[in-house]
């Protein structure tokens, strides 16, 4: 990054240290995802398990909302229906359909990621200085634009 004695970034660098500290994250609750009974769990397993949320979706809203087809959106709860961590259900509202939802193990692991992300927040609240992380946190939500929270990240960076 950064050469010994330069006090100016490059463009490119603020992306690349973004990605990385997005990334060092994501690493890092999936290590103690792993130490804590989920070790099949991965990041897009994650993305997926969001947009199925605790209402389900059929198959073709979880494709919109990961930003992927039909059909992906179909392997994906394949797996996820193989590791126990969502299944398919009969649509009260539309026989014809079925709905995905997740199942106890699905709803554990993300109640178990969101402590696991609050730990990591105050790791890095204890290495930076709680007023600096906010600082960072507070120039982030000044930069990023409203509704940018999104769940097609996978899809965005493969696409």
């Amino acid at each position: 990054m950064a050469e010994p004695g330069r006090t100016e970034r490059w463009g490119f660098e603020l992306p690349l240290m973004l990605f990385a500290g997005f990334r060092s994250l994501i690493d890092e609750l999936h290590a103690e995802l792993a130490e804590r009974g989920h070790p099949d769990a991965r990041p897009a397993y994650g993305f997926a398990m969001q947009a199925i949320g605790r209402d389900g979706v059929t198959a073709s809203e979880l494709g919109r909302r990961l930003g992927i087809s039909k059909q992906a959106a179909g392997k994906t709860v394949d797996r996820l229906a193989a590791l126990g961590y969502a299944e398919r259900v009969d649509d009260a509202a539309d026989a014809r359909r079925k709905r995905v939802r997740l199942t106890p193990r699905g709803l554990e692991a993300l109640a178990l990621s969101a402590e696991i992300f609050e730990e990591l927040r105050g790791r890095w609240a204890a290495t930076l200085g709680a007023e600096r992380l906010r600082a960072v946190e507070d120039a982030l939500e000044a930069v990023v634009p409203p509704g940018a929270y999104r769940l097609d990240g996978g899809a965005w960076f493969g696409g």
